[in-house]
């Protein structure tokens, strides 16, 4: 099948959406209308799973208003044929040259991916992706999102959004916002400003069965040209609704979202501080602080030790080069001065 599902004008334009890719801002991402064939993508919203608690629950272990289907490759003929596509050496090689991103990988366990469905009242607030997949042990480079839905209005939210910083206020933050309409494709890099998230789904009376669905599909490679700092999923809490201000009178709706937000900051706060925890767990069974910090001193004095004449000519030569180690001289001969000050005082 190869590359048979893409639509025609989606590797007609590729030259085009490589500039639109490279130039977007606040980060590098391109939209694309009509992505797949629409018979294909037919087939797709047809055989959509339906909706399941069992795979609903949310980060919290309860169960939300997200289902999450990860192994598309059982779900119907349709997936099996998206799955043989999209980890095919073709459909690697144009995302690719779309993204300037060589060597890109597939996760064949759609860690985080697949499906997604999401019913009214679900949003997800501003977030970084995690950088890295342990299993795989991959860097995290690229998400692509196609949705399926025939029927959506923007005023209805499920909106995805970019930011440029989701912390400041919204006035002064960049927000660049894509409705999530059928067969529509977003792609975009993922690193540590990344934001992304959507607004929370409120249906008109008459379209409460509708649903925001979509695919979703992540990328990877082995090497990262433009290193950056490792982390797990982040997530900034949302600001406050701009029609809660001074001298309003709240209604019983208008408290229930603010218990909402209160409580899922709460929640952010619970897991954070219950990682800080297990962590501090883990350094008391090696032996605390101490123990660990003389473990590294003498895991570095044995690798010394180890190092032939040559080698350890080079690595001082290395040190003595280094950006680091001219910045930080004037520190060291300060340092001396005062152990020799100190040491004359201590003989008095």
């Amino acid at each position: 099948m190869s590359l048979d599902i893409l639509g025609r004008q989606t590797l007609a334009r590729l030259g085009a959406h490589q500039q639109q890719f490279k130039a977007a801002q606040p980060f590098s991402h391109i939209v694309i209308d009509d992505f797949l064939c629409k018979e294909f993508c037919e087939e797709l919203l047809k055989e959509f799973p339906a909706f399941d608690q069992d795979r609903a629950g949310n980060e919290d272990g309860n169960i939300g208003l997200k289902a999450v289907h990860q192994h598309i490759s059982r779900i119907s003929s349709s997936y099996r044929s998206l799955d043989a596509v999209v980890q095919s050496r073709e459909f690697l090689d144009y995302m690719a040259e779309l993204t300037s991103i060589p060597k890109l990988l597939h996760d064949p366990d759609y860690f985080g991916g697949g499906t997604h469905e999401n019913l009214e009242g679900q949003d997800l607030d501003a977030h970084v992706d995690f950088t890295f997949h342990h299993k795989l042990r991959a860097h995290r480079r690229l998400n692509l999102i196609v949705y399926l839905n025939k029927e959506w209005e923007t005023e209805w939210g499920g909106n995805l959004q970019f930011h440029r910083n989701p912390r400041v206020e919204p006035q002064q933050d960049e927000i660049i916002t894509v409705a999530p309409l059928f067969n529509r494709a977003v792609v975009f890099e993922t690193h540590n400003h990344s934001w992304h998230g959507f607004e929370r789904i409120t249906l008109p009376d008459n379209k409460k069965s509708l649903s925001r669905k979509s695919v979703a599909l992540y990328f990877y490679t082995k090497q990262r040209d433009v290193p950056i700092k490792p982390h797990s999923t982040i997530y900034v809490d949302r600001h406050l609704p701009p029609r809660i201000a001074a001298g309003m009178q709240l209604t019983q709706s208008d408290v229930d979202y603010l218990k909402v937000l209160l409580r899922r900051r709460d929640m952010h706060l619970e897991r954070l501080y219950g990682f800080i925890t297990s962590q501090m767990q883990r350094i008391e069974r090696l032996g605390g602080l101490e123990a660990l910090r003389d473990t590294a001193e003498e895991a570095q004095q044995q690798r010394y030790e180890n190092y032939g004449k040559e080698e350890l000519i080079e690595r001082l030569t290395d040190i003595e080069t280094s950006l680091s180690w001219k910045l930080l001289s004037p520190l060291r001969d300060m340092q001396r001065v005062l152990a020799k000050v100190a040491g004359h005082f201590s003989r008095k």
